[in-house]
């Protein structure tokens, strides 16, 4: 069921429905199976459709063609495959989804988030006041 909110306002329906998207691609990625494509290009349909009215015939189609791409590429059947893969994976802006679909097409990726370590702080905390052997109560 679609949350009412994401209603509301059209830029986080088309966000809500990209999402989406992405991840009926991963699941087509893990699957491979016949149903789980209908259900990408089925959201591709609607992504395509946003914005006019439902009778207007539009001539956008960039995610129907990007789906049938994209799942044309999963199986790594042909030259091209990799490279459309591979582009698909680069156009991801979520990090974790990124990782995970990389993992389900057993691509090696880079590390891109560096954990930023602090050095660790030497132990100043106690520096300049006397110790306990010399303090006299």
């Amino acid at each position: 069921m679609i949350d009412k909110k994401l209603c509301d306002e059209p830029h986080q329906w088309h966000a809500w429905m990209i999402r989406a998207w992405h991840l009926a691609i991963l699941r087509f990625a893990v699957t491979l199976d016949n149903a789980d494509k209908l259900g990408v290009f089925a959201i591709a349909v609607e992504i395509d459709r946003l914005g006019g009215s439902c009778g207007e015939k539009r001539s956008f189609g960039f995610f129907r063609k990007t789906s049938a791409d994209i799942c044309a590429a999963i199986p790594r059947q042909n030259q091209t495959a990799d490279a459309t893969v591979r582009q698909y994976l680069a156009d991801i802006d979520d990090v974790r989804l990124k990782r995970v679909f990389a993992a389900a097409m057993a691509i090696e990726q880079p590390d891109t988030i560096a954990v930023k370590r602090h050095p660790k702080p030497e132990n100043n905390l106690w520096r300049g006041l006397p110790s306990r052997r010399d303090v006299h109560l």
